[in-house]
């Protein structure tokens, strides 16, 4: 049985098939998503409750615990950590990896809902739930900051105009406002005249829940008409709130201004965010899974001006972060990689076989190899990152062996006399079985990459497929299109003049098969030594595994400097600024550094990001 033969014959065909294979893979490489790391989908889901004033204690018994009660009998949760702060309690679980996502909310939702009655009942809302991806790090960050404006109104422009805007961008997943302080009136009591004034705590916080409710005041009927009371009792600011009456004592009203200091303040005082030492809000963007985030970023780049001039004139909008210059820079570089890993390609091929047509034959297997490869990353849903592309760039030296086996093969035939057609039937039918076996025994290589489970079986998968898409694609053109172009292209090889490169080639390759048969000569001479050297070198390899270290992936320079800052629960706000002064001194005195990004949150978690 020859594979080729019906090829072979029709070349009409086989060369529009080539050609189509071409533009197809051509199109499919401009659809495929750009990322840093192929698309590994966690199933996490963040569950977040809030109760404001309570603290961590609290907040862990009370609301953490029940939750996690109902959380732990979700089928395929492997893992859940809490951590509870002042106000606030956060749930992240993680499921198998062969777990849907969304089933693994649904089932969270349900938690939730049973959990209802076991959480305290002045719960200001329902906890709410977030399927997130802990490998997705921001890919845009921009500072808003005002010399003239409050940072309250920088963050209501932040959070109602560039957050709204932002998120309705295709591939935009989230848009996080962070840093900004919304304003509020703060109510500090006095223990002692709350006590003179026989009131608890609790009676406060009662009692200043229905001050400023928004509900309707009813109406007025005399028989004939009806008329509807329309009156504002919100109290706005801190001078309103003095005057509200809280109790009555012996007759005598008792105002909220004399058991406790109010004023306008903010909602969180240890909450805040710096850009380059100055007060900032920043807008922090995640993409959606599976979202090209070099063209999600553009759109958002093409966004953000007609916003900027939306707002007030003095919100400075700054870029501070932008993954798409490390992502380009590491793409581009690998691609730069694999164009010159096919030329060396090619000059090897024609180094050896000393012939341009018969040099053209395997070489037109690498393109096309790669293109077709494209095509199938296209329908696989796979995306143009470090590992799909090193993949690509290793094949390179795959995917062009078939095609040289077959094409000397041909010329073999050719160079004992017999017709380019009919040596191409003959080459190709006698090498056919020994491709398909080359073919099957590469593939194999990579089965336990594709059946190895885990968060690196998960990464790796991507290269292996693609790497092994390559090499099957490769052996189906050298099965098809090599051998009709050996018959086509190889009788002009005859034709071709040899010059003195040509025999300057032959000479160094006869110098070079003569040396290998002396060391093959020698090798065979001194058997127990060679064999000694064998083992020498095994035991070499195993201590060199051993003490070399190990790590998923190498370092790797992206320009970004993280740091992280823990302080203790009752740390002074004062205090935490301190450190951040502390901190951008370092900063500055590097004079590399672009930008300097920070934040201090309440509870124990402060984070610093520079």
């Amino acid at each position: 049985m020859n594979i080729s033969a019906p090829f072979i014959r029709r070349p009409i065909a086989t060369f529009l098939l080539a050609a189509a294979i071409l533009v197809a893979g051509s199109a499919a490489f401009t659809q495929l998503p750009v990322a840093p790391l192929p698309r590994v989908d966690f199933p996490t889901v963040n569950v977040s409750a809030s109760l404001p004033g309570a603290s961590p204690a609290t907040m862990a018994m009370a609301v953490a615990t029940p939750l996690e009660r109902r959380f732990g009998r979700i089928a395929g949760l492997t893992e859940m950590t809490s951590t509870s702060t002042i106000g606030s309690t956060s749930i992240v679980m993680q499921f198998d990896l062969d777990r849907d996502v969304d089933a693994a909310a649904r089932d969270v939702q349900a938690a939730i809902n049973a959990a209802g009655g076991d959480l305290p009942p002045n719960l200001p809302f329902r906890p709410t739930y977030r399927k997130v991806n802990p490998a997705d790090s921001p890919i845009l960050i921009y500072s808003l900051k005002s010399e003239t404006l409050p940072l309250s109104a920088v963050y209501e422009a932040g959070n109602t105009v560039f957050a709204q805007k932002i998120a309705q961008v295709e591939g935009v997943g989230e848009v996080y406002v962070g840093g900004g302080q919304q304003p509020a009136v703060r109510v500090q009591a006095d223990p002692q005249a709350l006590a003179g004034a026989n009131l608890s705590m609790e009676e406060l916080r009662t009692t200043l829940g229905t001050l400023t409710a928004n509900r309707p005041k009813g109406s007025v009927y005399n028989g004939k008409t009806q008329s509807t009371v329309a009156a504002n009792d919100q109290l706005v600011g801190a001078d309103a709130w003095k005057g509200a009456i809280i109790h009555y004592q012996n007759n005598a009203p008792v105002r909220l201004g004399d058991v406790a200091h109010v004023v306008n303040g903010v909602e969180d005082e240890r909450v805040a965010g710096w850009s380059d030492g100055e007060r900032t809000c920043v807008l922090i963007v995640r993409r959606q899974p599976g979202a090209n985030i070099l063209d999600v970023i553009d759109r958002i780049k093409d966004v953000i001006p007609p916003l900027i001039h939306s707002v007030s004139p003095a919100i400075d909008v700054e870029l501070t972060m932008d993954r798409a210059q490390t992502i380009r820079a590491s793409v581009a570089d690998v691609e730069f990689a694999l164009v010159v890993s096919v030329a060396l390609v090619v000059m090897v091929v024609f180094l050896f076989l000393r012939s341009a047509w018969a040099t053209a034959i395997p070489s037109v297997a690498v393109p096309l190899s790669l293109m077709a490869t494209f095509g199938v990353m296209y329908l696989f849903g796979y995306s143009v990152d470090n590992l799909s592309l090193m993949a690509l760039t290793i094949s390179t030296g795959f995917v062009v062996d078939d095609a040289i086996v077959v094409t000397e093969n041909v010329a073999r035939f050719v160079e004992a006399g017999v017709p380019p057609l009919e040596a191409a039937l003959r080459g190709a039918k006698q090498i056919g079985f020994t491709i398909v076996s080359i073919t099957c025994s590469l593939l194999a290589v990579f089965i336990p990459i594709l059946l190895m489970g885990g968060i690196v079986g998960r990464l790796f998968r991507e290269f292996a497929v693609t790497l092994s898409i390559a090499i099957a694609v490769s052996a189906l053109i050298s099965l098809t299109l090599t051998p009709t172009m050996c018959a086509r292209m190889l009788a002009h090889t005859k034709d071709e003049r040899r010059g003195a490169i040509d025999a300057a080639l032959e000479r160094a390759f006869d110098a070079m098969q003569s040396g290998y048969a002396r060391g093959l000569r020698f090798v065979l001479r001194h058997r127990i030594i060679v064999g000694l050297l064998t083992v020498g070198t095994i035991g070499l390899t195993v201590f060199l595994y051993i003490i070399i270290p190990k790590a998923l992936f190498p370092q790797q320079d992206n320009g970004l400097l993280v740091g992280f800052t823990d302080a203790p629960q009752d740390i002074s706000y004062q205090e935490m600024k301190v450190r951040q002064k502390a901190v951008e001194k370092i900063v500055e005195s590097d004079p590399d550094v672009d930008h300097a990004i920070s934040f201090i949150g309440g509870g124990r978690g402060r984070t610093l990001n520079t």
